[in-house]
C-alpha cells in the first residue's frame, strides 16, 4: 500500500468516532504480539500542558544518551510528527506497511483512528527497540487507548474542565477519568493543580500505595525563577525554548520525574536537554513566534487555563502594538464564549474562521456565537492567506492565531504549501 492510500485509510477511520474503551485496543495490540509490553514507558495525562511537559521527559532522556520514543496527538502538519524516536518522524514506508497489515482487523473491529494510531505508535517503539517511550493520552485517562501501558510514572500536568460531554460534568468527574492511568507499581507525579482535582488523584494513589511527589512540594516560585528540589541538587529554571511562565511549571515537573526514575549527579543532561527540546521533540505552537515584523504568534491554548496561559505571556508585549489582531477558531466541545470573552478585549480586531474538521463550528455558527460577545467580530475564509499578505507588509501590528492546535494545523500546511 502507497503511503497517499495508507494515509487516506487511517484517516477514513475517523468516520468511527470516538470509542472509550481498551476492548478494541487490546485485541488488536494482542494480534500484533502485544509489543507495548517490549519497552519502558512513561504515561502523561492532563488538560494542558502534556505535550510540553512529554517533550521535556523526551528531550531530556536523549541527551542522557537513551533511544527514545514519543507520542504525542494530535499533528500540525503530516500524521508523522505524532510519532517519533530520537526526535525523528516515523517513514511513510513504515507507517504503510502497518496499515496493510492490520487491514481486516480494523475492517472487522470498526478501529478507531486514534486506536489504529496508538497501535502503530506502540509497533514501532518496540520494533525500533526503544529504552524508553513517552506516551501522551489523547482524551481523558481511564478508556483512552493508551492505557494499555505498564508505565513506570504516571504523569499529570493540570487538570481542569474539558470534554464536559465525554469525562464528566465536574472537576472531580473529569479528574476520577484523567487518573485512572495509575497503575499498582507506577510512580505517580502531578503538577499543581485545582485542590478538588488533586484530591481526586491523592484518593487513587493511596488505594494503590503508589509513590508520589507533587510538584508544589518540590520547587521554589521565586520571582525570576523556579527551583526545582532534586535528590543531590536544586535546579534554578528561568527560561525555556517553549515562551510562557506555564512553561516553567511543565519543564519543572519533566526533571522532578526523570530525578525520582533515575540517579542524576548533575544538570548537564538537564541543561541539553532543556536548550534542545524543540530539535529533539519537534514541538511547535506553544506560544510560538512566527515572524518579527510584523510579529505573528501561533499558540496552540484550547482551553480557558490554556488562553490564562497565553493572556500571562501576551500581556507583557502586547501594549506596543497598535493594531492587534485575533485570528480564532475551536472546536464545538470546547468552552468557547469564556475563552471569547478573555481574549477580545486584548485585541484591536477579531476574526474568526472555520476548521476542516467533523467537530469543529461551521464559520456562520461561530461567527454568531462570538457577535454576541462583541458586535466587530469578522468572518474569514483562509486565515493561511490573511497572514500571508499580512507578512508581505511591514507596521505596528501583531497577528496571533489561537484556539485550536488543528486551526494552526491547517494554517502552517497552506503556508508551506504557498512557500514552496
Amino acid at each position: 500500500m502507497e503511503i497517499e492510500k495508507a494515509l487516506e485509510k487511517i484517516f477514513a477511520l475517523h468516520s468511527f468516532g470516538v470509542k472509550l474503551g481498551l476492548e478494541n485496543i487490546g485485541q488488536l495490540l494482542n494480534s500484533l504480539n502485544n509489543p507495548q509490553n517490549n519497552f519502558k514507558s512513561i504515561h502523561i495525562a492532563g488538560s494542558n500542558g502534556k505535550g510540553s511537559t512529554a517533550s521535556f521527559i523526551a528531550s531530556i532522556l536523549m541527551e542522557m544518551g537513551y533511544k527514545v520514543g514519543l507520542y504525542t496527538s494530535p499533528h500540525l502538519v503530516e500524521f508523522n510528527e505524532r510519532i517519533r524516536i530520537n526526535g525523528i518522524k516515523i517513514s511513510n514506508e513504515y507507517i504503510a506497511q502497518f496499515i496493510t497489515s492490520i487491514n481486516n482487523l480494523v475492517e472487522e473491529k470498526q478501529i478507531t483512528f486514534f486506536e489504529a494510531t496508538t497501535a502503530l505508535a506502540f509497533k514501532y517503539f518496540s520494533d525500533e527497540k526503544v529504552d524508553y517511550a513517552v506516551i501522551e493520552t489523547g482524551l481523558g485517562g481511564r478508556l483512552d487507548a493508551t492505557n494499555i501501558i505498564n508505565p513506570l510514572a504516571c504523569v499529570f500536568t493540570t487538570i481542569s474542565y474539558e470534554h464536559t460531554n465525554i469525562l464528566g460534568e465536574n472537576l472531580w468527574q473529569i479528574a476520577d477519568e484523567k487518573a485512572g492511568i495509575i497503575k499498582k507499581d507506577s510512580k505517580v507525579f502531578f503538577g499543581i493543580m485545582p485542590e478538588e482535582a488533586e484530591n481526586v488523584i491523592r484518593e487513587k494513589i493511596q488505594y494503590f500505595g503508589n509513590e508520589f511527589y507533587p510538584l508544589k512540594e518540590n520547587i521554589n516560585d521565586y520571582r525570576e525563577n523556579v527551583q526545582v528540589h532534586l535528590n543531590n541538587f536544586n535546579f534554578n529554571l528561568y527560561k525555556t525554548p517553549l515562551v510562557g511562565r506555564h512553561q516553567l511549571y511543565n519543564c519543572g515537573l519533566a526533571i522532578l520525574v526523570l530525578a525520582q526514575l533515575f540517579e542524576i549527579k548533575n544538570d548537564k543532561a538537564i541543561t541539553k536537554g532543556i536548550i534542545n527540546v524543540i530539535q529533539n521533540s519537534g514541538i511547535q505552537a506553544r506560544y510560538e513566534i512566527v515572524s518579527e515584523n510584523p510579529k505573528v504568534i501561533f499558540d496552540a491554548a484550547h482551553n480557558l487555563e490554556g488562553v490564562e496561559s497565553f493572556i500571562a505571556e501576551f500581556e507583557k508585549e502586547y501594549s506596543r502594538f497598535k493594531e492587534r489582531i485575533l485570528i480564532f477558531s475551536t472546536l464545538k466541545d470546547k468552552d468557547l464564549i469564556s475563552m471569547f470573552k478573555r481574549l477580545s478585549p486584548y485585541f484591536t480586531k477579531v476574526y474568526v474562521t472555520t476548521l476542516n474538521y467533523e467537530r469543529a463550528y461551521k464559520l456562520d455558527e461561530i461567527y454568531n456565537l462570538c457577535k454576541e460577545i462583541r458586535s466587530d467580530v469578522q468572518q474569514l475564509e483562509s486565515a493561511a492567506d490573511f497572514i500571508e499578505n499580512a507578512r508581505k507588509t511591514n507596521g505596528n501590528k501583531c497577528i496571533v492565531a489561537l484556539g485550536s492546535i488543528y486551526l494552526l494545523g491547517e494554517i502552517k500546511k497552506k503556508l508551506l504549501k504557498q512557500n514552496l
